[in-house]
C-alpha cells in the first residue's frame, strides 16, 4: 500500500530548495536490509511460481479451493516481483528512480494484490464452511468461482484506483518524490488508509474468523455415534487437516499486516512521529514483515502437505 510520505521521512510538502535526506544510513545497514527484502523477493517469486505450476499443470489438483489458492498465489506473487524491492529502495533512499509510469503503478497495485490475496483467503474460508456444515448443498462450478475471482480483482482495482488517479511524481533540487496528491493533503491519506484497513484487512478478517470457528466447532467439537469406520476417520482427519493449515494462512497474514495498519494510524494520528530520529527503521521493519506475507504461504503448503481438496 502507499504512504502518503516516504520511507526517509521526507513529506510531500517539501519546499524547492536542495532536500538533505537525514535519515540516510550507514552502508552496512542498507546492506544488511537489502539482503532482508532480497530473501523476501526470492523465496516469495520462487515458492508461488511453484504453487501456482503445481495447479495449472495437475488436472486433479483444479478444484474450486485450489483455484482460490492459484489465486492468492498470484497475487502474491506479483507483490513481491513488482513492488518488495521498489518499496525497499524508495523507502531506504527516499529518492524515486522509476518514472512517473511506475510510481501510479508502485502506489496502486499493492492494495490491489492484497485485497485479492485476502479475499481469496476469504472465498477459501466460505467454500470451506458449505463443504463441511452443508455438504449436501451445490457447490461452485469452475465457472463461477472464475467469476467470482474476477469480481475480487474488479473489486480491488475500484478501490486502489484513487492512489492511481492521484498518484505524481515531482522533482526537486537533489531529489525526486513519487506521491498521492490527495486533494485534502491533510486529511485525504488518513481517511483512505482507515476506508482500506476496514475492507482490506478488519473485515475479511472478522467473516474468517467467525466462519472457521463454526467450522472448528463443526470438525473438532463432535462426531458423529456409532460411526468408527475407518472411511469416516480418514476424511474428518483430512477435512482438519485443510482447515488446519488455511487457518495458520490467515493468522500469518493477520500477523504480518497488523503492524503496517497500526503504523498508519499511528503517524496519521499524531504527525509528530514522522519526525522521529528512528521512525525510518521502524517502517522498514513493518514493512518488510508486510512484504513477507508474500513468501510464508508456500512453505506453509509445504510443510502440512496438503492438497487443498
Amino acid at each position: 500500500m502507499a504512504p502518503e510520505r516516504d520511507g526517509s521521512n521526507t513529506t510531500t510538502t517539501a519546499t524547492s530548495r536542495v532536500l538533505a535526506n537525514q535519515f540516510a544510513q550507514p552502508a552496512w545497514r542498507i546492506a544488511l536490509w537489502s539482503v532482508a527484502y532480497v530473501t523476501v523477493l526470492a523465496v516469495a517469486v520462487f515458492g508461488n511460481l511453484i504453487v501456482i505450476w503445481i495447479i495449472l499443470a495437475h488436472k486433479r489438483m483444479r478444484t474450486v479451493t485450489n483455484y482460490f489458492v492459484l489465486n492468492l498465489a498470484f497475487s502474491d506473487f506479483s507483490m513481491a516481483a513488482f513492488n518488495t524491492l521498489i518499496n525497499f529502495i524508495y523507502a531506504a533512499h527516499g529518492d524515486w528512480y522509476f518514472g512517473d509510469v511506475y510510481c501510479r503503478f508502485h502506489n496502486f497495485f499493492p492494495v490491489t494484490a492484497v485485497f485479492a490475496s485476502i479475499y481469496s483467503m476469504a472465498a477459501i474460508a466460505l467454500d470451506r464452511y458449505m463443504a463441511i456444515i452443508h455438504p449436501l448443498k451445490p457447490r461452485l462450478s469452475a465457472k463461477v468461482t472464475l467469476g467470482v475471482i474476477f469480481c475480487i480483482w474488479t473489486l480491488a482495482v475500484a478501490l486502489a484506483f484513487p492512489l492511481c488517479y492521484f498518484s505524481t511524481t515531482r522533482t526537486l533540487p537533489g531529489r525526486t518524490f513519487c506521491y498521492v496528491a490527495w486533494p485534502r493533503m491533510v486529511d485525504d491519506p488518513f481517511m483512505y488508509h482507515i476506508i482500506v484497513t476496514v475492507l482490506v484487512y478488519v473485515l475479511p478478517l472478522a467473516v474468517m474468523g467467525i466462519t472457521y470457528t463454526v467450522i472448528g466447532v463443526s470438525l473438532w467439537g463432535s462426531e458423529i455415534p456409532g460411526d468408527s469406520s475407518e472411511n469416516y476417520h480418514a476424511q474428518l482427519r483430512a477435512k482438519r487437516k485443510v482447515v488446519k493449515m488455511m487457518i495458520i494462512v490467515v493468522v500469518t497474514f493477520a500477523l504480518c499486516w497488523l503492524p503496517y495498519h497500526l503504523y498508519f494510524i499511528a503517524t496519521g494520528l499524531d504527525k509528530r512521529l514522522i519526525k522521529w530520529k528512528y521512525i525510518q527503521q521502524i517502517y522498514l521493519s513493518v514493512l518488510w514483515l508486510a512484504m513477507s506475507s508474500t513468501m510464508y504461504n508456500p512453505i506453509i503448503y509445504c510443510c502440512l502437505n496438503s492438497r487443498l481438496v
